[in-house]
């Protein structure tokens, strides 16, 4: 069993209710320094309220968040990148002068922006305004944003949504590439094809409740596990 240094991200017990409605329920994940780990479950499950609760976006009701081994708090978002929903980027500005604005407003060195771009394979689109970019390169730029604080940690909601073929293997390509940067990422996705092939943990959401955690295995059927999770109900909360 790894020990807690082996966790970058930790939660216990967390809970997350709006007026009557339960939308996270005692949840207690755990994620490795150094991987991809992939949340998983049906819609409406509670996997974005989970997400933003880490992100700092929304409070908990209930439970625990431990970054690195100590109780989160606000400072924890300097190591915290984050692209949840669609980016917000300014479409009459290029990828440079949309990452400068960003690095303005946070007080960042302006030296990393070649850097990132690069990163995210948007060095050479030069003066073509991000309201003409596609749908996956936008998504990218999103990224690019949120790297320029260099997390430690990367929180992805759905980042291949409505991307075609080609953007979802850029996506998998550039998600697997993080870790070899000292990067690790929560990713949620609900593309089970995508997820086998850049993941290394998992956890199953459902209802709310965290129904199941684990290494992904070599040559581990994705796609069987979740329904046997979701659908009938042979997953356990852990």
């Amino acid at each position: 069993m790894s020990g807690a240094s082996d966790y970058l991200l930790q939660t216990r017990f967390l809970s997350k209710k709006f007026k009557k409605q339960t939308a996270v329920d005692q949840v207690s994940l755990n994620v490795r320094a150094g991987s991809v780990y992939g949340l998983l479950g049906p819609n409406g499950a509670g996997k974005s309220t989970l997400l933003k609760m880490i992100a700092g976006l929304i409070r908990p009701s209930g439970g625990e968040i431990r970054f690195d081994g100590r109780p989160w708090s606000r400072t924890c978002l300097d190591h915290i990148g984050v692209l949840i929903e669609s980016p917000a980027l300014y479409g009459n500005l290029t990828a440079r002068e949309n990452l400068q604005v960003h690095t303005r407003l946070l007080g960042l060195p302006e030296e990393r922006i070649d850097r990132v771009l690069k990163t995210v394979g948007l060095a050479s689109t030069g003066k073509k305004r991000a309201s003409q970019f596609s749908l996956g390169m936008k998504q990218r730029l999103g990224i690019a944003i949120a790297l320029l604080k260099q997390p430690r940690l990367l929180i992805l909601d759905e980042p291949t949504n409505g991307l075609d073929p080609s953007g979802i293997q850029e996506m998998r390509n550039l998600v697997r590439s993080f870790p070899a940067q000292g990067i690790t990422v929560i990713l949620s996705s609900h593309a089970l094809g995508e997820v086998e092939q850049i993941v290394d943990d998992i956890g199953i959401i459902d209802g709310g409740r965290l129904k199941y955690e684990g290494r992904l295995g070599k040559d581990e059927d994705l796609e069987s596990l979740f329904f046997a999770v979701v659908r009938d109900g042979r997953g356990k909360a852990v």
